[in-house]
């Protein structure tokens, strides 16, 4: 049997919501099953019978679900999710994206908080050859122009990298 994880996202009460966002964001992505609450354990749960308990979707091949759970519980940035861009499109596409209606002063180094309270980090591709090479002096530059930033410009981190 093969095993795999899947991620279990808490949302208050819009994890529907949440997982159709996400599925227009991301490209190869699609909603999964949905299901309800019921009147059993009603005085737990608290919501109303009929209303969406979980729903299960898919991004990027990744297969997540979706709690209804109540305000409980919130999102913190000690979790988040990579996105790793071929370019600096991709960047601006993603980033402009998950953004949108989120909070502003969740936002350095190339990480956001999206309006669900979700973290993601959108970074370039190869981004850890530059933080792993073997000259520090390289590192220092670009890791010093990393911390400028909001979102991430590849152009602008590659200049750094390479002291120019």
């Amino acid at each position: 049997m093969a095993f795999t994880l899947r991620p279990n996202l808490w949302f208050d009460d819009n994890a529907e919501e949440a997982a159709r966002f996400y599925t227009s964001v991301f490209k190869d992505s699609r909603m999964g099953g949905v299901t309800r609450f019921t009147e059993v354990g009603r005085e737990q749960h608290g919501h109303e019978p009929g209303s969406v308990m979980t729903v299960e979707f898919e991004l990027l091949g990744q297969s997540f679900i979706g709690l209804n759970g109540g305000p409980l519980f919130k999102f913190t940035e000690a979790i988040s999710f990579e996105i790793p861009c071929d370019d600096q499109s991709e960047i601006d596409y993603y980033w402009d994206r998950l953004s949108e209606g989120g909070d502003p002063d969740a936002q350095a180094c190339g990480w956001l908080k999206d309006k669900f309270g979700v973290s993601w980090q959108v970074v370039p591709r190869g981004w850890e050859a530059m933080l792993n090479d073997p000259d520090p002096e390289k590192v220092a530059r670009a890791t010093a122009a990393m911390f400028q930033m909001k979102k991430l410009d590849i152009a602008e981190l590659q200049r750094a990298f390479d002291g120019k």
